[in-house]
């Protein structure tokens, strides 16, 4: 096997050693054929055919611009733009645009790796040695690609929302290091649950800590695009999004997550006692009704009673209709609306990028950073479960209609869906 040979001289080994750079420069050869193809096409004749024009100037070929660095996912190419000469309007290549100088899916990669958190310095090093030392990419690079996400977040924030039918919306925080200020900043986050089960990133704004003005600011400003008042929210008891709510959106119905809840119970609890007390808080959160749920909570504050531990009972039992508001959906969408996992879960990869970051300069530069990992994020959510459910959450379940009007609405709900 290793005396077989590639091109009936040279042993595979030698091609083996070489792979990569071999790779390479077989994909530069063909895309550098490939533009001689182009100019071929637009001439209607081989290099060195020579052919008059009848009716306008003639047009030839004019050589070759300066050497082309192009990197691709197997490495940088070095390519020569042909130049054509007798051409009204510039030569354009299908191949290679103009100052094109890395493929679409490099440039996704490069974004990717800096909001996962490589840091700015490491960029030149790492990249070059995956990508070939030509590599057009560097500490700069991200930067340009930083001013660009800022201009998006711009844009994005002020886009119509009349178009969506928004049934569920997940709410919270995230603190970054930002600015001169001592404290951290509030970037305000919501994830909408849409009728046609797709979750989507709604807002991200940041605020003055998580206050009632911060989050009706928030709210206000998505109402005023034109997005409708959801049937349910989900965030944490210490939030002011409440408060913002009966501003803004007095008729959603409101549900408390209950990681947040089991966490603040869990402060109150000797950490010997934990273990036991996250188990039976677990049973309250997922019991199969609202009165079985119910009877698991009193079992609880007994035996926090017994124990001594009577805080973490009044923290339990604080706030309880906000605990159970979820039970009055539809079962298959329970598991969405216990907790805030839809936006807690992002936040665990973001905040590697905050952390590598240590402090940014400015509170934009952070929100589109962080609003630009959770464009990312929300490529990879999943959809609602039970879709013909979603149609009855956003009639209005437990609404008290008539049969007629029900179904008369649900197929034209359906077809909107």
């Amino acid at each position: 096997m290793g005396k077989q040979t590639t091109n009936g001289s040279q042993p595979s080994i030698i091609v083996w050693d070489n792979l990569e750079e071999w790779v390479r420069k077989k994909v530069q050869e063909f895309i550098q054929s490939l533009l001689e193809e182009e100019v071929t096409e637009l001439l209607g004749r081989q290099k060195s055919e020579r052919r008059q024009a009848v009716d306008s100037p003639p047009i030839y070929r004019n050589g070759h611009g300066k050497a082309r660095h192009l990197t691709l996912g197997c490495g940088t190419v070095t390519v020569y733009r042909p130049r054509v000469r007798g051409l009204e309007q510039r030569f354009e290549s299908r191949v290679l645009p103009l100052f094109a100088r890395r493929t679409k899916g490099i440039s996704e990669l490069i974004p990717q790796l800096y909001l996962h958190g490589l840091a700015l310095g490491d960029f030149d090093l790492a990249l070059r040695g995956l990508l070939g030392e030509e590599a057009p990419v560097s500490a700069s690079t991200v930067a340009r690609l930083k001013e660009g996400w800022q201009a998006e977040w711009e844009g994005w924030k002020k886009r119509p929302l009349d178009g969506l039918e928004v049934l569920f919306m997940w709410v919270d925080g995230v603190y970054v290091k930002a600015g001169l200020e001592k404290e951290k900043a509030a970037l305000l986050v919501i994830v909408g649950g849409l009728l046609d089960g797709r979750k989507v990133i709604l807002a991200v704004e940041p605020g003055y800590r998580e206050s009632t003005e911060s989050w009706s600011g928030v709210l206000r400003d998505l109402k005023g695009r034109g997005l409708n008042c959801p049937r349910l929210v989900i965030g944490d008891g210490n939030l002011g999004i409440w408060g913002a709510l009966a501003n803004v959106y007095p008729d959603a119905s409101e549900q408390r997550c209950w990681n947040h809840k089991i966490v603040n119970v869990l402060d109150k609890i000797p950490k010997k006692a934990q273990p036991q007390a996250k188990r039976r808080l677990q049973d309250i959160a997922y019991a199969e009704s609202r009165p079985r749920a119910e009877e698991k909570r009193d079992l609880f504050l007994k035996w926090c009673r017994e124990e001594g531990y009577r805080a973490a009972g009044d923290t339990l039992v604080r706030d309880w209709e906000r605990m159970v508001t979820f039970y009055r959906f539809p079962r298959e969408h329970w598991k969405h609306l216990r907790t805030t996992n839809i936006v807690e879960s992002p936040f665990a990869a973001l905040r590697l990028r905050t952390d590598a970051a240590k402090r940014y300069r400015k509170v934009g530069n952070a929100t589109a950073v962080i609003w630009k990992m959770l464009m990312l994020a929300e490529r990879r959510f999943r959809r609602l479960d039970a879709p013909g459910k979603l149609v009855e959450v956003y009639l209005g379940f437990g609404a008290e209609e008539t049969r007629e009007g029900t179904e008369i609405k649900r197929e034209e709900v359906l077809a909107v869906a």
